[in-house]
């Protein structure tokens, strides 16, 4: 066809616009989260630091979106994170979490103010309860992209997220972060995990609040 494909073109014809319907393993995550006993084991010069934290999730279902025929179901959050003893943010996060009903995939977009953003992938059944992400540095598609004095000082080698939804309507994340410190002989294995508690349900989508 000369260069030019008309089928990347063509928009699905079955687009629902209730994403709450529509999210998968996604739908378990819609709303607004509270977690009371995260985890953080993060590197310092004299070696590794735990700390505990206050977790705060919003997580708000979006209009379907469209690549020609590609549909994704999503939910844009925001990530908000204090410890018990410190006034100041310790951790902020923004990003979508898609999903992909054609071919079972789960993608999660992540951005940090540390001049840091990533992008990981999974595979999960509609109805699953349990799911993995990946990201590995150097990748082109599920990748990580980071500003130069983090790629030097504290490489990010790859990113790992796992999501467990709980018979009580809790959930929990557990993530690693593998960093190439600066001068160490081996990879640190940065890592956080909470179990949160919804404090508000999801605001439906606009096409579905237009309904």
């Amino acid at each position: 066809m000369s260069g030019n494909d008309k089928s990347i073109y063509a928009e699905p014809a079955d687009v629902d616009g209730d994403t709450l319907a529509n999210l998968g393993p996604l739908r378990a995550l819609a709303g607004v989260w509270r977690g009371e006993k995260g985890v953080d084991v993060n590197p310092k010069a004299d070696g590794p630091e735990t700390r505990s934290f206050i977790d705060h999730i919003d997580l708000q279902p979006i209009d379907p979106q469209t690549n020609g025929p590609q549909l994704f179901y999503g939910l844009r959050y925001h990530q908000h994170v204090v410890t018990p003893d410190e006034a100041g943010t310790y951790h902020d996060q923004t990003g979508y979490w898609l999903w992909e009903p054609a071919t079972e995939t789960i993608i999660q977009t992540l951005s940090i103010p540390r001049g840091q953003i990533a992008m990981a992938v999974g595979r999960a059944a509609k109805d699953a309860t349990h799911f993995e992400l990946v990201a590995q540095r150097g990748e082109t598609t599920f990748g990580i992209c980071s500003n130069p004095f983090l790629e030097e000082a504290f490489k990010t080698l790859a990113y790992r997220i796992a999501v467990t939804v709980h018979p009580d309507g809790t959930w929990s994340y557990a993530e690693e972060t593998t960093l190439q410190i600066k001068g160490a002989d081996k990879p640190f294995a940065h890592r956080d995990s909470s179990t949160l508690i919804q404090i508000r349900p999801p605001t439906p989508n606009p096409l579905a609040r237009a309904k």
